[in-house]
């Protein structure tokens, strides 16, 4: 699946749930936010490209600021991490969406939009466990470790009822089935967490470095979250890795963190997040995050993304600072996590990270 098929819809949705926002205030079902309306004095456009983790969440955010900005129209193209990366630092977009903080090599790189001088800062806006989902017919609780997944991701494992699933499924009846491994084609940042996981966690089968380019030539590739959905979806036997926001009709492993198995869950996901520390060697303002993999906690769930807005430290246009200061400070709301939450299932973040995101946004100029 082409990805223009799916950003296309991220404008009309977000048209929609405006307009449907409208009809309930004029109802009487919630209060008119006409004064808030009335109050802003935010006009003109902003347009981000990136994440295709981000597509739902950036939907409900749109809908939202743009019902208290009227004035202010943004748009975003959900073609990946890679893409929003490379059209941020041409200048092609005003900001980007990402779930890989901006490596060391674009750092070192001249920003289109930026103000001489300066540079692209990360911020976390966005926490989500990833997903292994699978289709599978007569198997709802399949259950993985980090080596058997590695197995599976590598080519390693290429049957269902290998012996190295069948030990941690007691019971379940797996097929005598190949099974088609659904990956990312595109540079994602989806696939780097993933990758990140497994390396952290099954070093001795995941040889390949982590990335945000798929490392193994095997199974079916599909661009972004909704490309890989409806690739699995499509093909029995198959599994892939996702954006939780992305698995609705597929199945979910469990997955196994220190001596217990785990079901997805968002709050496990933000949790090892709150325990990971600010990445080194970062300029101020940057809050690019070390995820530790290895969080063995209760519930935890170190398969997790954390997914950026990117924006400059310094505009060359003030005016482009000032819609993108706003919206991205729209972000990291508490009205805005919790809208988030609901529509993508992510996990919101933490009022310490969201202080400091707050407190970056807050410099921007």
């Amino acid at each position: 699946m082409k990805l223009s098929r799916y950003g296309a819809p991220v404008a009309i949705i977000a048209a929609a749930a405006i307009a449907l926002t409208g009809c309930a205030a004029n109802e009487g079902s919630t209060p008119s936010n006409s004064e808030t309306k009335s109050a802003s004095t935010l006009s003109g456009t902003i347009n981000g490209v990136g994440s295709s983790a981000q597509g739902t969440a950036q939907t409900t955010w749109i809908a939202s600021f743009q019902q208290t900005n009227p004035d202010v129209t943004v748009n975003y193209d959900p073609q990946g991490s890679g893409a929003g990366r490379k059209s941020f630092i041409s200048g092609a977009a005003d900001f980007a969406g990402s779930d890989a903080a901006l490596k060391d090599a674009e750092l070192a790189g001249d920003f289109a939009m930026c103000a001489a001088g300066t540079k692209g800062i990360d911020l976390p806006v966005y926490i989500s466990p990833i997903a292994i989902a699978y289709n599978v017919d007569g198997v709802k609780d399949l259950k993985l470790d980090a080596v058997t997944i590695a197995k599976i991701f590598s080519g390693a494992v290429t049957k269902w009822n290998d012996p190295a699933i069948t030990a941690l499924n007691s019971g379940a009846t797996l097929p005598d089935a190949a099974i088609t491994v659904v990956h990312r084609s595109d540079d994602s940042g989806t696939t780097q967490n993933f990758t990140e996981y497994l390396a952290a966690n099954a070093k001795d089968v995941w040889t390949k470095p982590s990335g945000q380019t798929y490392p193994y030539t095997i199974g079916d590739a599909a661009k972004g979250t909704s490309g890989v959905a409806d690739a699995t979806k499509g093909a029995k036997n198959s599994i892939t890795y996702i954006d939780e926001s992305g698995a609705a009709g597929l199945s979910i492993a469990q997955l196994k963190v220190g001596d217990s198995f785990v079901k997805i869950n968002a709050a496990g996901a933000a949790d090892v997040v709150a325990k990971s520390p600010i990445a080194s060697g970062r300029a101020d303002g940057d809050l690019a995050i070390a995820i530790d993999r290895t969080i063995t906690d209760a519930n935890a769930w170190p398969m997790v993304l954390v997914s950026y807005v990117i924006a400059c430290q310094q505009y060359k246009d003030a005016a482009k600072a000032e819609l993108v200061k706003a919206y991205a400070g729209y972000l990291v709301t508490d009205e805005a996590q919790k809208a988030s939450a609901e529509q993508a299932g992510s996990a919101p973040l933490s009022k310490e990270l969201a202080t400091k995101v707050a407190a970056a946004i807050a410099t921007i100029k």
